[in-house]
């Protein structure tokens, strides 16, 4: 038998990752990007990357507003978010030679948002053959990219892709 190493997930598999403020809202009144994975800062919205992603390279768009539906979103900043997303899935095509890209949100527990009370759009690369049986049987990923190594990459070509 073979074993895995992924301590990096054992606080969010133990539940031990809840807070009882907003990780989202904290993220935005905090200077240390580096170490929160932020790789850009707008005025109403800012890029940061899963703490806790599906694939490598798993980053989020997020509202500065702390709402919990689309619907409250001003229509401006939405069209904002969805011009920066479409240069995101260009980004990390090139950069990252993601095959596909799955984007999405989840409104609402019943939608499956593990952070429900303030929306986020996801980016979620994805390549030929990244889904096998460890995910299906295991509900475990095996990542073969370090984390701050494709921090640092996203962070370094995200100027080149949005304004």
């Amino acid at each position: 038998m073979q074993y895995i190493y992924a301590p990096w997930r054992s606080e969010y598999v133990k539940g031990e990752t809840k807070t009882n403020s907003c990780v989202f809202c904290d993220i935005l009144t905090q200077n240390n990007d580096e170490d929160l994975g932020v790789l850009y800062r707008k005025k109403d919205y800012f890029f940061v990357m899963n703490k806790y992603p599906y694939t490598p390279g798993h980053f989020m768009i997020i509202p500065n507003k702390h709402i919990s539906s689309l619907e409250e979103l001003d229509t401006d900043i939405w069209l904002d978010i969805n011009k920066d997303a479409k240069e995101c899935v260009k980004m990390l095509k090139e950069v990252l030679n993601a095959t596909g890209v799955n984007l999405g949100m989840n409104l609402g527990k019943a939608a499956g948002a593990g952070i429900k009370e303030h929306i986020h759009l996801h980016l979620v690369p994805r390549w030929i053959g990244d889904t096998n049986f460890i995910t299906t049987i295991g509900d475990s990923r095996v990542f073969s990219t370090d984390f701050n190594h494709l921090y640092q990459k996203l962070k370094q070509n995200i100027f080149k892709y949005i304004s």
